[in-house]
């Protein structure tokens, strides 16, 4: 078939190169790539849709993926769940409104979470419901330039967990991320009261990126123990690296895990010729977060939470009410870290 200037055109973007292409571009990123959202549609049943517009060529040159949700909170319409950013791939406002004539419809329930200078934020059909702050390193330096770019505070902290012992381990196989999920479970449920995602979303993520060497886990031990005390999932995506999960008990903070976890992440990824290390997204209502991370940044910006305006359903307050409610009662002390890490794979899909 022969390609028009201008041609909107209806893929699959767990399997579609010309997303890819768009995934790969500057634009992109890990959360919009084929194997993060064949990880997220196979571990919660969902089915993607993208739309790429196509310029003379019949090349890609923007696109927007979203996976429609229907369940007893109403149907939605997500762009993307559970990513840290999905920002659409969008050279102007017109080629936004073109892609989503019919998903930002009256009555349609849309979100997308995005960079705050993105296309979609002009969008008087979207309103901000949440902001973050984003940050990382770029590693245009040599190792030892970026040792000393973190500052003095944070070699103090690298020193120290030095001399306690602590060490890290670095997996690039299953067995890391299983690990890691147990400890974010333990740390999702002691110090925040919530769930987490199953640890089949974890294993899906590793057999997705797993082709092109993209999973990596660093996991920090004290001397001596078996068990990790903080640990970090990285996603290594067209030349950088991307912390997406990170977790750390509270009573090992004194051994400084986490300070020896981000630097040996500096490191592996300088050691592996990436230009960059993306250190996430911290919500404002985390202060101390963001000033952790900016030991070993050199650059941040804002992500915010779109979604169509209007309120709510009553039907969507009430599951959402009875869904923290039961989240609450399955992270009590007394509930076993097995039946907590249970009720999350039953449960999470419903947080999106």
């Amino acid at each position: 078939m022969t390609l028009t200037a201008g041609e909107v055109v209806r893929v699959d973007p767990r399997r579609d190169d010309r997303w890819r292409e768009l995934a790969l571009s500057a634009s992109g990123g890990p959360f919009v790539s084929p194997p993060w959202i064949r990880a997220l549609c196979a571990t919660y049943g969902f089915t993607p849709t993208a739309r790429i517009a196509l310029d003379a060529g019949g090349e890609p040159a923007a696109g927007l993926a979203w996976i429609p949700v229907s369940d007893a909170r109403g149907r939605r319409v997500c762009s993307l769940p559970f990513s840290d950013w999905a920002d659409p791939i969008m050279p102007d406002a017109a080629t936004w409104n073109a892609l989503t004539a019919d998903v930002l419809a009256p009555g349609e329930r849309f979100s997308v979470r995005c960079s705050k200078d993105s296309v979609p934020l002009q969008d008087a059909r979207l309103e901000v419901v949440d902001e973050s702050v984003r940050q990382g390193c770029r590693l245009d330096v040599p190792v030892p330039e970026l040792y000393e770019r973190i500052g003095s505070a944070a070699r103090r902290s690298i020193t120290r967990s030095e001399r306690r012992g602590v060490r890290i381990e670095i997996d690039t196989g299953l067995d890391g991320v299983r690990r890691f999920h147990r400890l974010q479970v333990a740390l999702r449920k002691v110090k925040f009261r919530m769930l987490a995602q199953p640890v089949e979303f974890f294993e899906r993520i590793w057999e997705a990126f797993a082709p092109e060497q993209g999973v990596t886990t660093m996991l920090a031990y004290p001397p001596g123990d078996a068990e990790p005390v903080a640990g970090v999932v990285f996603l290594r995506w067209n030349g950088a690296l991307y912390a997406k999960f990170m977790a750390s008990l509270p009573g090992s903070l004194d051994d400084r895990p986490n300070d020896a976890l981000y630097w040996a992440g500096i490191r592996w990824a300088a050691q592996q010729g990436l230009r960059t290390v993306d250190w996430g997204i911290s919500g404002l209502d985390q202060p101390g977060l963001q000033r952790f991370k900016r030991k070993y940044s050199t650059h941040e910006s804002r992500v915010v939470t779109l979604r169509s305006r209007g309120e709510p359903s009553p039907a969507e307050i009430e599951v959402g009410s009875t869904l923290n409610a039961i989240t609450l009662l399955l992270t009590e002390d007394s509930v076993p870290d097995e039946v907590t890490a249970r009720a999350g794979a039953e449960l999470y899909h419903y947080f999106c």
